[in-house]
């Protein structure tokens, strides 16, 4: 189904009648009987619903992921538009052409991410046990098909389709670049760890957390999925297979933070202070290039970083402009399209 009318284009007193993705479902009791709040979901946006009793006692059970049919009346509640539902119905997702009609999505082709983050595997892994393993985990129908639509995560960083590619390309350039300054690191077994770190993110998220991702975490996912291909790998050494596997269960760092455990080898420092870098820097710098000119140059309060953030003036470079110009290998940068 084509999708015509966004989030954006909804107006205050004027009808909708249009395909959403649902984000969020909650179910209340008001005096005249049940209702149901969502907040339902496209590229442009996200937009408050409600649906009323009758309605909400006959209604489709809804989920966080589903496409809906939404028909009813765009109102104004607290300064922000929501619909007022007077009529859903449930779309068949499978048979949806383009969910980027529904979720934000990287500025970069996830299909092209991912063959240069198998680039990076050919150039870098030399030895053959471990580079076929990354390989074949690339190449496995169903790993491929999950993470060309994965996000880095719901909200915090890398939230869009396309994102965990970008992250996980992000993280691999940056280990391979520390690698350069540290030649006494293990550069293959490092890389292997960057290109698999997140791989269980893949299974945990969909649009929301699915019920897997919210029992098991994505590193215990991670692992799950990479057992029978470590079972499988002729050859691999076995110090080689420990350390690859404790990179990845260590990568959050901190025990707070969701590590299995904390780092204990160089390569395992390395990988977590880089992948906790992009991350970092794709929420900054997503927070300072939403900034209105009328905002001034500090952002709003960020709650996951626990603070503010200021703009500054830039220094000038040799031509009076500032920087590096964006270029598609400077994906952290990049604005969502949408």
């Amino acid at each position: 189904m084509e999708k015509h009318v966004f989030v954006r284009d909804l107006l205050p007193g004027t009808q909708v009648s249009a395909p959403f993705m649902v984000a969020e479902v909650r179910k209340g009791q008001a005096r005249n009987g049940p209702y149901v709040k969502l907040v339902l979901q496209d590229r442009t946006g996200r937009v408050d619903a409600v649906i009323w009793s009758p309605l909400a006692d006959t209604c489709p059970e809804l989920t966080p992921g589903a496409l809906a049919m939404v028909t009813g009346a765009v109102t104004s509640f607290k300064d922000q538009s929501q619909i007022r539902v007077d009529a859903i119905e449930l779309l068949d997702r499978e048979a949806q052409a383009d969910l980027g009609d529904y979720l934000p999505a990287s500025e970069r082709p996830a299909g092209q991410m991912l063959e240069e983050l198998g680039d990076l595997v050919l150039e870098h892994i030399d030895y053959k046990p471990l580079r076929q393993l990354v390989r074949k985990v690339l190449d496995d129908e169903d790993i491929r098909a999950r993470l060309l639509g994965a996000p880095g995560a719901k909200t915090v960083h890398h939230a869009y389709v396309g994102g965990l590619l970008e992250h996980t390309l992000a993280v691999a350039r940056l280990c391979m670049n520390v690698c350069d300054l540290y030649p006494a690191l293990d550069r293959q077994t490092l890389l292997a760890g960057a290109v698999l770190h997140d791989l269980g993110k893949a299974t945990e998220l969909a649009c929301d957390y699915t019920d897997t991702g919210r029992l098991m975490g994505h590193v215990n996912i991670g692992l799950e999925v990479l057992t029978p291909f470590f079972a499988k790998a002729r050859g691999l050494d076995e110090g080689v297979a420990l350390h690859l596997k404790h990179l990845i269960v260590s990568h959050h760092g901190e025990f707070e933070f969701g590590a299995a455990v904390r780092p204990m080898t160089p390569e395992a420092f390395v990988l977590h202070f880089c992948d906790n870098m992009d991350s970092k820097l794709n929420q900054t710098m997503r927070a300072l290039d939403e900034l209105e000119p009328d905002q001034g140059r500090w952002t709003p309060f960020q709650r996951f970083l626990d603070r503010p953030l200021f703009k500054p003036a830039p220094a000038p470079g040799k031509d009076g402009e500032n920087g590096k110009k964006q270029t598609p290998e400077n994906q952290c940068l990049l604005p969502l399209k949408g």
